[in-house]
């Protein structure tokens, strides 16, 4: 028995796009843990740190945290769509799409970790009395 090409091609372009659906679904969430995390640090800057530069800091990396998670929210939009309705091969250039949100999901990720590497830098200044 002989399966039809395009029900193979159709089938791998709906794995290959669940696939992408499960990761984004893990950047949403880490994401979403991440602005908890902000608001955390942000009640320790304004309690203890009292440091403008950090607080700028934080409030940039709040803001491009909504920004990044607003596009990864249109983009989880726009797989959806293209997994019920869409008819378009899974290829390299969408391989390519998919890598350039991850690569825009870590390095948001990276710049938490500085800007957490300096708040606790600062905070190890501080002594007990």
């Amino acid at each position: 028995m002989k399966i039809a090409l395009p029900y193979l091609i159709d089938a791998h372009r709906k794995l290959c796009i669940k696939k992408d659906l499960i990761e984004l679904s893990q950047w949403i969430d880490s994401l979403s843990t991440l602005n908890t995390e902000l608001e955390q640090l942000k009640l320790i800057e304004k309690q203890l740190l009292k440091n403008s530069t950090i607080e700028t800091n934080l409030l940039g990396l709040r803001r491009k945290n909504t920004l990044v998670m607003g596009m990864l929210c249109k983009y989880e939009q726009e797989l959806n769509t293209e997994f019920e309705y869409g008819e378009i091969e899974y290829d390299v250039l969408r391989a390519k799409e998919h890598e350039k949100k991850r690569d825009v999901y870590t390095a948001l990720g990276q710049e938490f970790i500085q800007l957490k590497n300096s708040i606790y830098h600062s905070l190890l200044k501080y002594q007990r009395r």
